[in-house]
């Protein structure tokens, strides 16, 4: 008899079924947002998740005193899509001294006088670090593109430049994970609501947020030109089914988990001059 107390561990690659592989085309309208690979939500997805995060745990201790790599993990989507919850429930069991997040809102006076990138690169984390983007440059082939800011052969040189400086960032050691959260427009319109009937969530919602969801359309195109131009092997997208959040977390963190335990971070050996110290 099998004890309920052992349940089957989860064996789903999400990397593989939700990255986007350099070259191919991206049709969101053809990705359900409420996928689950099956699974449902319950007491195994629980348990996996207390694992997955376990593991993160130890490694990002291994990865802060390894002091080889950075990692820079850049989250996007369409309001409500969850980046705030990701952050929250993935990121929960690191520890804060090893990571830091950074959201971009509508650059400053200063940051417009720079070029595109220049706020980005600021940003982008130390050796050691862990660094997370709520939004990032990417929202200058998206916002920038939805709302005509600049003209369009500006804007269409971006991925190129684009893809040039995550290489450049690549070959100097930083890790890159992009994951588009991907929700339905009717499950926007539903978190939108809850937001206005929560009174602790009111706070949350703005009327351009109704401005911004009349252009749903327009953003899902800026969006499949971003994912299909800039996925490259060395900083690939992945697209996460996003309507339910469990299986956001489930995913995202299985994916980050995979990718630390590749690079395989290890504690420097002890100073030999150490080893004969005793405290006393």
């Amino acid at each position: 008899m099998s004890n309920r107390n052992e349940l089957t561990p989860i064996a789903i690659s999400f990397r593989d079924r939700h990255v986007v592989e350099p070259g191919s085309h991206v049709d969101l309208s053809k990705i359900d947002a409420a996928d689950a690979a099956g699974l449902e939500k319950g007491e195994q997805v629980e348990r996996e998740l207390q694992r997955l995060r376990a593991e993160l745990d130890d490694l990002q201790e291994r990865f802060y005193a390894w002091d080889k790599r950075s990692l820079l993990i850049v989250l996007q989507a369409m309001d409500t899509g969850g980046k705030d919850g990701a952050i929250a429930h993935v990121m929960q069991g690191v520890n804060p001294q090893g990571m830091a997040v950074t959201s971009f809102k509508a650059p400053t006076p200063e940051e417009l006088s720079h070029d595109f990138l220049w706020r980005i690169h600021k940003a982008v984390p130390a050796r050691r670090m862990i660094g997370v983007f709520n939004r990032s440059h990417y929202e200058d082939v998206l916002v920038v593109r939805v709302h005509n800011l600049v003209p369009d052969d500006v804007w269409r040189r971006r991925y190129d430049e684009i893809n040039q400086f995550e290489r450049f960032l690549a070959d100097s050691g930083t890790v890159i994970l992009k994951f588009y959260l991907h929700i339905s427009k009717e499950e926007q319109a539903k978190r939108l609501q809850e937001r206005l009937d929560n009174p602790d969530k009111t706070w949350k919602f703005a009327l351009g947020d109704l401005k911004e969801r009349e252009l749903w359309n327009n953003y899902m195109e800026a969006y499949q030109e971003a994912l299909t131009k800039c996925s490259t092997e060395h900083a690939p997208w992945y697209v996460i089914p996003a309507n339910r959040n469990w299986y956001r977390n489930l995913a995202i963190t299985s994916i980050l988990v995979g990718t630390l335990k590749e690079l395989n971070p290890i504690y420097p050996k002890p100073d030999p001059s150490l080893k004969n110290i005793v405290v006393s």
